[in-house]
């Protein structure tokens, strides 16, 4: 969980580790700088993880988004939805949907639009699956509608409960053809 990764970050530094951190060091600024004015005489390799740049998949349509394969990129959807909601406890640290689970998908975004800048952006969210949400101030189910510099239009969908399972997609429409990174799913 978030709350303890500058624990276990100054903990990988003192011993000397390669550290590999999900996303977000800390939701506190002044926590995260702490964290590294107490590590950096240790002169550590950090890496912040967004997994979604990692899917084979995904990371494949990135490399023809930018070779041209589907001509000037237009419209980019992104569909990311849990399983089920995570518990009270979690949801009381996570930061809430926006940057415990979107993050994912802006950062997935901003990887393939590569150095077109996002100038607008729309969000929304809806509460339909716990009242957990609601004790929490936080949604289970989001839409974020951007627009880029370039004109690139991308909505991001994401909910907290996908009854058929753990569910990421992406797809991208250029000019010349569009591509999607589709889930494997035992109920297709």
């Amino acid at each position: 969980a978030t709350p303890t990764h500058t624990k276990y970050i100054a903990m990988g530094a003192k011993a000397g580790k390669v550290i590999f951190c999900e996303k977000p060091i800390d939701l506190d600024i002044q926590k995260v700088k702490n964290c590294w004015n107490e590590i950096k005489k240790y002169k550590p390799i950090i890496q912040i993880g967004f997994n979604r740049r990692y899917d084979p998949s995904h990371n494949q349509i990135q490399k023809e988004v930018v070779s041209g394969k589907i001509g000037i990129l237009e419209m980019i959807v992104i569909t990311s939805r849990d399983p089920s909601p995570p518990g009270l406890d979690y949801l009381k640290v996570s930061g809430g949907i926006f940057r415990d689970c979107s993050i994912h998908d802006f950062d997935l975004a901003r990887y393939v639009l590569q150095d077109d800048p996002i100038i607008n952006i729309y969000a929304n969210g809806s509460r339909n699956v716990s009242e957990d949400f609601k004790k929490t101030n936080d949604y289970d189910t989001t839409m974020c509608v951007m627009k880029t510099k370039k004109g690139v239009l991308i909505h991001i969908n994401n909910s907290r409960r996908a009854v058929y399972g753990y569910d990421q997609r992406l797809e991208v429409f250029g000019s010349k053809g569009m591509l999607i990174s589709e889930n494997v799913s035992e109920y297709n």
